[in-house]
C-alpha cells in the first residue's frame, strides 16, 4: 500500500509553520475523534492516519528526516515513526541511523551528542498515551500508567553476566566496531551492532535469564501526574523511565501523550472556553437573566438584554481555563442561539398571530431591511 503524505493528510502545505500544522491537526482530529463517530470505521482509519501525520510533522528532526527522504525515513521499524517510540531496534535500521547521517548525531534512546562510538547501548525511548476529561485538564489530576518495557536484570545486576569476572570477548559480528553497515533501498545505513549492542564484546558466560543483554521484559506501574492547563496532544516527557540500557548505559525516557476527550458542554480554545446557549424566543425579545456552568465546577448567571440575537456573545471574564504553569485564567464565552418554538397548542398560535397583526413587521430591522430591498429590485432597481 502506498505511503499517506502527511501534509496532504493534514490539509497544509509543505513549508507550513509548527503552529498551521498544529491547528489543522486539532480541527481534524476533533472532526474525526472516534467518540465523536461512534462505530465509523472510516472515521476511525482517517483518525489513525490524522495522528500519524502529526506524530511525525510536529517534531522538527522526524520531519526534516520525512523531507529529505519521505515514507522510507520510518520504514523498517524505524524509532519514532508511525509505529510508536519502541525504541532504536538493533535488527532494523531506525530514525537514529538516517538523523546520524543527516546531522552527525547520537540519537541512541534519544540521547544527543557526538558521533556514535562503541559502548554499552543507552536504554530506548517509549511512548504511552492517556486520555483525561476537559475538567482532569483544567485541575490538573494524577493518572496511573502500567507500560511493558525493558528493566534491569535482577539475576546479574545488569551485567549481562553468570560469573562475578564478568568477563567478555571481542564482538563476532563487529568484531569490536559497535557497528555494522547495510545498504537501505538508495542510501547507506550505519547502525549498532545487533549482536553486541553497540559495545564491540559480548559477555563469555551470559545470564542464563537475560541472555547477556543485561535486561528483561516486565511491565511497570507508573504514577503520572498531569498538569492543570494542559493542552490536547501535549506530550510530558519522565526522563529515565524508559526502558533500561545495556550494562552501564543509562535508561530512555518516557513519553506520555495527552488527550483530551470533547465535553457534550464546553469547547476549548487555548484558554478559553465556549458554552452554547438557546434561548428560548421570549427569553431573547424581552431579555433574562440565565444560570450557565462553568468548567471549575461554579455557576455563574448571565444577563440576557431585550433583542438579543442568534450569534450574540457575551463574555465571562477569568472563567476560562487555567493558563499551563501561571496563575493567569482565559475567559469564558456564551454564545447565544435563538430556538423558535415548536408544536405550537392553539392559544400559543392565537397570541403569536396577534403579535404579528400588532407589530406591522415593526421591531425586526433586519427583515424590515432586507425586504425593502427586495421591493426596489421588484419595482425597478435590479441593481
Amino acid at each position: 500500500m502506498a505511503a499517506q503524505d502527511y501534509y496532504a493528510t493534514l490539509g497544509v502545505a509543505r513549508d507550513a509553520s509548527a503552529d498551521v500544522i498544529k491547528k489543522a491537526y486539532r480541527k481534524l482530529a476533533m472532526q474525526f475523534h472516534p467518540d465523536r463517530n461512534p462505530g465509523d470505521k472510516k472515521a476511525e482509519a482517517r483518525f489513525k492516519e490524522i495522528n500519524e501525520a502529526y506524530d511525525i510533522l510536529k517534531d522538527e528532526q522526524k520531519r526534516a528526516a520525512y523531507d529529505r527522504y519521505g515514507a522510507a525515513a520510518f520504514e523498517q521499524g524505524g524509532a519514532g515513526g508511525p509505529g510508536g517510540f519502541e525504541g532504536f531496534q538493533a535488527g532494523g535500521a531506525g530514525l537514529g541511523d538516517i538523523f546520524d547521517q543527516m546531522f552527525g548525531e547520537f540519537m541512541g534512546g534519544g540521547r544527543r551528542g557526538g558521533g556514535r562510538g562503541r559502548g554499552p547501548r543507552p536504554g530506548a525511548d517509549i511512548r504511552a498515551a492517556v486520555e483525561i476529561s476537559l475538567a482532569e485538564a483544567f485541575s490538573g489530576t494524577k493518572t496511573t500508567l502500567r507500560v511493558p518495557t525493558r528493566v534491569t536484570c535482577e539475576a546479574c545486576h545488569g551485567t549481562g553476566s553468570e560469573s562475578k569476572d564478568h568477563a567478555s570477548e571481542t564482538c563476532p559480528t563487529c568484531h569490536g566496531a559497535g557497528k555494522v553497515r547495510a545498504q537501505q533501498g538508495f542510501f547507506l545505513v550505519e547502525r549498532l551492532c545487533p549482536t553486541c549492542g553497540g559495545s564491540g564484546h559480548v559477555v563469555r558466560n551470559p545470564c542464563r535469564i537475560c541472555r547477556g543483554t543485561g535486561t528483561v521484559q516486565r511491565e511497570r506501574t507508573l504514577s503520572v501526574n498531569i498538569p492543570a492547563g494542559v493542552e490536547d496532544g501535549t506530550r510530558i516527557r519522565l526522563a529515565g523511565e524508559g526502558e533500561a540500557g545495556g550494562p552501564g548505559a543509562p535508561a530512555g525516557d518516557l513519553y506520555v501523550h495527552v488527550s483530551i476527550r470533547p465535553h457534550e458542554i464546553f469547547q476549548r480554545d487555548g484558554a478559553n472556553i465556549y458554552c452554547r446557549v438557546p434561548l428560548r424566543m421570549t427569553q431573547a425579545a424581552l431579555g433574562a437573566e440565565v444560570e450557565v456552568p462553568a468548567i471549575d465546577g461554579t455557576k455563574a448567571r448571565v444577563k440576557i438584554p431585550s433583542g438579543t440575537q442568534t450569534g450574540d456573545q457575551f463574555r465571562l471574564r477569568g472563567k476560562g481555563f487555567s493558563v499551563l504553569r501561571s496563575a493567569a485564567r482565559g475567559d469564558m464565552y456564551i454564545q447565544v442561539t435563538v430556538e423558535i418554538p415548536q408544536n405550537l397548542n392553539r392559544r400559543q398560535r392565537e397570541l403569536l398571530e396577534e403579535f404579528e397583526s400588532e407589530a406591522h413587521g415593526k421591531g425586526s430591522p433586519e427583515s424590515e431591511g432586507f425586504f425593502a430591498k427586495v421591493r426596489d429590485f421588484f419595482e425597478g432597481g435590479k441593481g
